[in-house]
């Protein structure tokens, strides 16, 4: 890649109110801290329609106000053009990796090269689990994650 050319990266999870808007949070906050704002294209999408025009999760919401972290997002639904104008498409679990390869298969000219975030974890947490069902610990968790992972990516590709 070509100095001073962009980078994209797309956050996904099931229904794109929970993880992948803590995702694109946090990696949003740190390339800013680190004045590569104008570098970066970050976005976050779900693989499912359940979700589609709604806001972050509050607890989610709560999560990232603590943390000083901004966080505006409606949910949608991942397209065609993701596939084809993301370098990198990051993932929460198995059935979100499972489900984008399926979609990407679909896609002539996919160049976005799909994995998991928790790939990047340095602490080896491959997974980062749905806080939907669980309490405002299990969303702290998932920024824990978030952070640690969207870092490592970072040190990786900026």
């Amino acid at each position: 890649m070509a100095a001073g050319e962009s980078k994209s990266v797309l956050f996904v999870c099931l229904g794109n109110i929970c993880r992948s808007p803590i995702a694109e949070a946090v990696f949003r906050k740190l390339v800013t801290d680190e004045k590569l704002e104008n570098k970066w294209r970050i976005d976050s999408a779900a693989t499912s329609t359940y979700e589609i025009g709604s806001p972050p999760d509050y607890r989610g919401q709560n999560c990232m106000k603590k943390h000083g972290i901004p966080m505006s997002h409606i949910a949608r639904q991942i397209t065609k053009e993701d596939f084809q104008t993301f370098d990198h498409i990051l993932c929460m679990d198995e059935s979100n990796l499972r489900d984008l390869n399926r979609k990407s298969n679909q896609v002539k000219d996919c160049k976005a090269k799909i994995e998991l975030l928790g790939t990047y974890d340095p602490q080896k947490q491959l997974i980062i689990e749905d806080p939907y069902y669980g309490s405002e610990k299990d969303f702290e968790t998932v920024y824990e994650q978030c952070l640690r992972c969207c870092k490592a990516f970072l040190e990786k590709y900026h």
